[in-house]
Order: structure tokens, then sequence, then C-alpha cells
């Protein structure tokens, strides 16, 4: 009996941190379950609607900016849970953002998304740190992403009506 403890032991250590993957995995199945800022922003600034034609995930992303800032944004559409926990998160963040800091957190997001350690540890980048696991999964990246090509979208689509 005690054989099969330690092996249960040593295989649970191989995990690296299970309690904070456990932790990661709660968050983003709550944002997919309860959806922050879902719905349509009425009369946006700007609106835009994405699909990942690989897996069917499609996002609708609608904002009002007034003074350079995010005064409002909601998000529409279906698909896995890490496109649209990933598009909650990312809505919660952006609230009275200004608009240059908005594209930096999407170019952040990006590189976490890619790989990259030091944004997986930025604090500034909040629940979505939660999705860092997801860069370690190539077919799922594409979704982790959805959201955030649909506001670098509309970033540009905003600075080309300016």
């Amino acid at each position: 009996m005690d054989n099969s403890a330690q092996g249960g032991e040593k295989k649970a250590a191989s995990y690296g941190e299970p309690k904070l993957n456990s932790l990661y995995q709660t968050l983003i199945l709550e944002h997919y379950k309860s959806p922050r800022n879902q719905g349509e922003v009425e009369n946006p600034t700007v609106e835009v609607h994405m699909q990942n034609p690989t897996c069917g995930d499609e996002i609708k992303l609608t904002l009002r900016v007034e003074d350079g800032r995010i005064a409002e944004v909601k998000h529409s559409g279906q698909g896995c849970s890490i496109s649209q926990a990933a598009v909650s998160m990312m809505t919660q963040l952006l609230t009275d953002l200004p608009l240059d800091d908005a594209g930096q957190i999407a170019g952040r997001f990006t590189e976490m998304m890619h790989g990259d350690e030091d944004a997986m540890k930025d604090r500034s980048m909040g629940d979505l740190r939660a999705l860092a696991g997801v860069s370690k999964f190539p077919v799922r990246v594409k979704c982790a992403l959805l959201g955030f090509d649909a506001l670098q979208e509309a970033l540009k689509e905003i600075g080309a009506s300016s």
C-alpha cells in the first residue's frame, strides 16, 4: 500500500503546480459559463465580427469610444470555452482604458500566447494570465486570440475614422 501511495505522490508532483492549474481552469470555466459584458453596445463607435473557420468560434465585439477611451465594450458570439472566456476576461480589462493601452494589452496577450514568459508574469494582464497554458497548444492559440484579433481590428477602424 505504501508503494502505490508513493507512486501517486511522485506522479502528482511531476505535474507542477496542481492547485494553481486547478484555479486557472476554474477561472476559465467561470468566465465561459458566466461571461462578463455579454451583449451589444447601443450606438457603438465600432463593431467587428470575427470567425475562426477552423473550429467555428465566432465573436462580435462592439465598442463605444469617448475622448480616446473605451467607454463601453461588449461581446457576443459562440465557441469553445477558451475563446469565450478570453473575450470575457478581455472586456473586463478594457472598460475605461485609453485606446493605446487597449492596443498594448492586445499585443501583450498575443506575446503571451506565443510563449513569452515575461508576458505570462505581467500583472497588468489580470485574469488573462489564467490562459497562459494555452500557448502550449498551438491549435487552441487561435481560439484564445479571436477576441484580441477583433479588438485590434476595431482599433484600426477607429484610427482610420479619426
